[in-house]
């Protein structure tokens, strides 16, 4: 389940207290302390396609979008 699903059910949930709290109690994600879900793009919170590379630690899609600013040419 990921972190979204498990926010969407919140809203179905808010009339019945009791069983938002057991939900929360069982279904919450686990915190990760490595791997590919610790790593976020700093810029629009994406994990996939992650630069750490010089210090970026941005996406790739926000690389794309932002290299020129950050100082980057393209060669052919």
């Amino acid at each position: 389940m990921t972190t979204s699903d498990y926010k969407k059910v919140f809203k179905q949930l808010e009339v019945k207290p009791a069983k938002l709290k057991k939900y929360i109690k069982h279904n919450a994600p686990k915190e990760r302390k490595f791997g590919k879900g610790i790593k976020k793009c700093k810029l629009c919170g994406r994990n996939g396609g992650y630069i750490q590379q010089y210090n970026l630690n941005i996406c790739r899609q926000c690389f794309r979008a932002n290299a020129k600013k950050l100082g980057f040419k393209k060669y052919m």
